[in-house]
């Protein structure tokens, strides 16, 4: 079976549970907590903010405006015949909460 991916409304704030490494283990989405598969490789990058556009300003010594972070997980429901599916978060410059991109 082919799951489609999930487009949720832009700005979806999920809680996310990290490990001591800094890895996810656990993703709070639509009121169930999703598992993350220690097994499955997850993967974890940055991309930039487009500055310019959004015309954030901060005070010297705030800290880094720039840097989106992002990563991808395989998770899955804690049932016995629950399938993975793959989270894509991502967190803004500065921000605490963590956004939903995706679901596939």
């Amino acid at each position: 079976m082919t799951l489609a991916p999930e487009h949720p409304t832009t700005g979806h704030e999920v809680g996310v549970r990290f490990n001591p490494d800094g890895a996810p283990l656990a993703i709070r989405y639509d009121g169930r907590i999703w598992m993350v598969d220690p097994d499955v490789h997850t993967a974890h990058w940055f991309t930039r903010d487009a500055w310019w556009e959004t015309r954030t300003r901060a005070t010297i010594g705030t800290g880094d405006l720039v840097s989106v972070e992002h990563w991808q997980v395989q998770a899955t429901l804690p049932s016995a015949n629950a399938e993975l599916r793959t989270f894509t978060l991502r967190r803004e410059p500065l921000a605490t909460a963590w956004q939903l991109e995706s679901i596939s």
